[in-house]
């Protein structure tokens, strides 16, 4: 039973997180992503959306929860599902973090929502945050959570839609236990879906360990960097269609719009089906 007045009270609760813009978490990142990156100095700017290793609130292990996120009914609200996913994201970037900078995180529950779905019950949960620098406002986002309950034995198989086609870029990404582990290790994301075998396949039921949406969001936007380097990104909007798992490589795809100033990007697995589709606008 899902009391939403009683999830609404947590609408309008802030968090406020203070870190620093390492040289060496920056170096870190590239690493993971497979970048051959000059090595980042004092006055960098840091490459959208690489501000998801910052500012990650530091749990004490006794608050950790039996899924290995913060343990619920603290800054975000205690949803009773036991399946707990990035949905997508907003983002607009008025100037950049720069790497040696101190930052600031603010960050407010804005809206709690729930909806009956095929599956059955899907919460939905939106964190508004504000990354401020050493010059102000540096980013604004949009985070969008969903929680959902495990599948009935007797659900029916879900239908997904297929990949676009006719991209100009593509990437074969190999999701090993390694790359997740590292993805993890720079966000402090204890959440076990990622590198828990056992747990991901016997307690949530999926057929393998996930990738993280923010990894895949990362790995589309690296995407668009590596064929357009001179490109300055003002804003993205992604949405997460189908889980990936670590059990069979997967490709980001993309390509620029004729407008000159938006960049379609997606990913498609094995089967061909659509699992995360993203707009980026360039400044």
């Amino acid at each position: 039973m899902i009391d939403l007045e009683h999830l609404r009270g947590w609408v309008g609760r802030t968090e406020t997180v203070d870190d620093f813009v390492a040289p060496s978490k920056v170096a870190a990142l590239a690493a993971t992503l497979d970048r051959d990156d000059a090595p980042p100095i004092a006055g960098d700017p840091l490459p959208p959306p690489w501000h998801w290793t910052l500012c990650v609130p530091a749990v004490r292990q006794s608050a950790i929860g039996p899924d290995g996120h913060p343990a619920r009914g603290g800054f975000l609200p205690p949803v009773p599902l036991p399946r707990r996913m990035w949905a997508g994201g907003r983002l607009t970037f008025p100037q950049p973090l720069r790497v040696g900078e101190a930052v600031q995180r603010r960050s407010q529950v804005m809206s709690v929502d729930h909806k009956s779905g095929r599956t059955g019950d899907l919460v939905f949960v939106l964190v508004r945050h504000e990354f401020h620098g050493a010059a102000g406002l540096c980013i604004t986002e949009e985070h969008d959570i969903v929680y959902r309950d495990l599948p009935a034995a007797v659900s029916p198989a879900p239908t997904y839609q297929m990949s676009p086609a006719g991209e100009a870029w593509e990437r074969q990404i190999v999701p090993d236990d390694v790359l997740l582990f590292r993805y993890s290790a720079l966000t402090f994301n204890g959440h076990r879906i990622h590198y828990d075998r056992r747990y991901v396949t016997e307690v949530e039921g999926y057929p393998g360990l996930i990738v993280h949406g923010p990894l895949i969001a990362t790995l589309l936007v690296d995407l668009l960097r590596r064929n357009l380097p001179d490109a300055t990104i003002a804003a993205i909007e992604f949405r997460a269609v189908k889980p990936v798992f670590d059990i069979a490589p997967f490709q980001v795809c993309g390509r620029p719009e004729t407008d000159g100033k938006t960049v379609k990007l997606w990913t498609r697995d094995a089967e061909g089906h659509l699992t995360m589709d993203m707009t980026v606008t360039l400044a």
